[in-house]
Parts: C-alpha cells; structure tokens; sequence
C-alpha cells in the first residue's frame, strides 16, 4: 500500500475514532450518576466537563495561532495531529482507572477531571488537523474529502453511545473506553511511522493574534456561544431527562445515538442538495426546527420511547450544519482571516458547550426541573434563529456547507 493511501485511510480512521471518544462522557452519564456505580451528582457530573471546556479552548486558540502565534511555526501539523491522538489516549486511560476506583469518590473524581482535560486538548489539537491533512492529501477533491472526514467523525459520536449500551448490558461498560484506547495506540503506532507531510503554510498573516480581529467575528462567535447551548443540552443532558422519565437506559442511548446520527446525516444531505437548498436557507430555519425539537422534548409524556427518540432526532437534524456554516460564513465574510476564524468560533462554541455543561447541574440542585431546562433552551434556539438573520445579513450562501480546512504547515527550521 503507498504512503499516500495508507494516510488518507489513517486520518479518516483517527476521524471515526475521534468521534467515539469525544461522547464516551456523555454517553455514559447514566453510569457516572448512578448510585451503584459514581454516584455523582448532577452538580458534579456538569462540573465534570469544566477542564475539557477550558483544555479544548486553549488548544483551538494554539490550533489557529490566536493565542501563541509562534506556535504554528514551530509545530507541525504532523506533531499536533499526533499530540490530540496522544490526548485522547490519556483521557480514556484515565477514565479507566477511575472505574477501577469508582467507589473512592474523591479519588475516582479526581481522575474524571483529569480524563475530561486531556479529551479537550485532544479535541482541540486533533480535530483541526485532521480537517487539514485530509484536504492536504485530497488537493483536487478538497470539499469531498473534507465531508468524508467530518460524516464519520459524526459516525463515530453516534457509535459513542450505541456501544456504551451494549457494553453496559453485559456489564462491563468500560469496554468502550477500552475499545478507544486500543483503536488511539494503533492509529498512534501507525501514523508515527507514516510522513503525513502536507507542505509549509501559504497563508500570509497567519496567527495574527486576537487584537486584530475585526468586530464582526464577534458575531459569528455569538452565535456559535447559542449554538454550543442548544448542542450540549442534547449531547450530555438527553439521558438524564429520559431516564427520569421512566425510560430505560437503552433507551435513553438510542435516543442520544439518534441525535448525533442526525446531526451528521443532516450536514452530509445538506451538502448534497446545497443546489436546491441554499446553505443561508437552512441557516435560517434549522434553529427553528432546533426549537419546535427543545419544545417536544420538554413535553414528553413518561414511558414514551418512540416519541423521546425521535424528539431528539429531531433535535440531531436541527442542529446538523449550524455550527459548519456559521464558519463557512465567517471565513467568506472574513476572507482575510480563515484560519483565524475556524479555531475562534470553534472556541466560542465551547464556551457555550461548558455554560450548558455544568451550568445545568447548579439549576437542578436548587430545584428546577430537566424539561424546564429543555422549554428554555427552545427560547435560546429561536433567539439563534433571529440572530442567523443578523450574522448572515447581505451573505450569499457559502460555496460549501463545510467550512475551508486551514492550510497546511511546517514546522520553522
């Protein structure tokens, strides 16, 4: 097999892989607040996420060269690809040794938090990446490879909690972090030895730092800040709402396995009928969809599985190509600073990720209830459907539903 091949099926695999991992904490919420396993509270299991938000923002901004411009010099695609692979690995190690602590609560917290932080980096360094070294490798089919990549990252996030509900049901869940960790070292063994070489950058004026960046990439930021809100209600707080519904925890995976299915099949038909459905179109009206999902959710009867699940594929489907045209649009209203755009909108949405993430458990400990929480988040999804007109004011819808990979680089000699 040729270099080249051996690359474009390692990046895509390291895709696939990256997805399971990024949901195997929220996948798995049910077992890290149930009394015979963590016994978390909701409090703690939302406050689990806070270094994963703050690891994951730190490594976007160093991704995109805002942060510490000398770091796209001196680091090559190649190292940081490798340091998110590495990153992951950490974070389902850690998670394993937790479990085998599970009931020294202290100490098995401890190490979640320290799992939570190295999966951030690992978002943070791999994913932007990847994007790049498969249209590096894919000069000629850049916009095809790029939405490869992206379908089975997604692919991986719905497989995430599909596999915690089949190992959980022979119990030993701890195989999908086990399975993730085997997968990373191979794809780590492997990609050591491959060049994964793109070239030097090309981009001038690249990692120019935030204090030049024009007022309007604020508001592309806002809305990706929305955007993390609605996503992460759904991501890490589906479970925890089916099952005080009288759902099974089965259940509730498929649900969540719904929703992230969604959220990738959506963006992969949105990129295939872009010609009849212009991307400013969706950009539109799926926040709206996204609030008449948030709204159902909030209603849900209990012991209603069919209606939870498709409430939340709904939820997947509304969701499905916001966050890659809001910087699709950012980067051809900003042309001048793609790259720029690409790692800060990225870091705006996981400031909106981590509000939702641990902001909800504090809400349940003083007494509000899960779908109140749900009926809330349909008010900020319609307020994102009002703010689309605002951020795509005077836009053309953008060539690509995904958004430009950053050009490649080298690291400085």
């Amino acid at each position: 097999m040729s270099d080249h091949r051996a690359e474009s099926i390692t990046v895509n695999a390291a895709g696939l892989v990256q997805g399971i991992a990024l949901v195997t904490f929220p996948a798995a919420s049910g077992i890290f607040t149930s009394h015979a396993d963590y016994n978390l509270t909701s409090s703690q299991y939302g406050l689990m996420f806070a270094p994963q938000v703050v690891t994951a923002i730190i490594a976007s901004l160093l991704s995109a060269g805002l942060l510490w411009p000398g770091f796209t010099a001196r680091v090559s695609e190649k190292e940081t690809y490798l340091a998110g692979l590495v990153a992951d690995l950490a974070a389902m190690a850690l998670l394993i040794a937790s479990w085998t602590v599970a009931h020294q609560h202290a100490t098995a917290y401890a190490l979640l938090l320290a799992a939570t932080a190295c999966l951030g980096a690992g978002f943070g360094f791999a994913v932007p990446s990847l994007n790049t070294l498969t249209a590096a490798l894919h000069p000629g089919a850049t916009d095809r490879s790029v939405l490869v990549l992206n379908a089975l990252l997604g692919l991986g996030t719905a497989l995430a909690p599909a596999f915690v509900a089949v190992f959980n049901g022979i119990g030993f869940w701890v195989g999908l972090p086990l399975l993730a960790a085997v997968l990373l070292a191979g794809l780590i063994a492997v990609s050591l030895r491959l060049p994964l070489r793109p070239g030097p950058a090309q981009q001038p004026g690249r990692g120019r730092g935030t204090a030049r960046l024009p007022v309007a990439f604020w508001l592309f930021g806002a809305f990706a800040f929305l955007y993390g809100i609605c996503e992460t209600m759904n991501g890490n707080w589906s479970q925890l709402e089916l099952t005080s519904l009288g759902l099974r925890s089965s259940t509730a995976s498929l649900a969540l396995t719904g929703f992230w299915a969604l959220v990738t099949v959506g963006r992969v038909l949105l990129a295939i009928v872009q010609r009849w459905l212009p991307g400013r179109a969706a950009y539109h009206g799926l926040p709206f969809v996204l609030a008449a999902a948030f709204a159902l959710i909030a209603a849900l009867p209990h012991h209603a599985p069919g209606a939870a699940v498709a409430a939340f594929c709904l939820a997947g489907l509304g969701c499905s190509a916001l966050l890659p045209l809001t910087i699709s649009f950012g980067q051809e209203k900003l042309a001048a600073f793609q790259t720029e755009v690409a790692g800060g909108v990225i870091a705006c949405y996981q400031v909106g990720y981590g509000v939702a993430a641990f902001g909800v458990g504090p809400l349940l400990s003083a007494g509000v209830r899960l779908p109140a929480i749900f009926a809330g988040s349909a008010v900020v999804a319609a307020v994102m459907g009002a703010f689309s007109f605002v951020v795509a004011r005077g836009r053309p819808s953008p060539a690509s539903v995904h958004p430009r990979p950053a050009p490649p680089r080298a690291r400085a000699v």
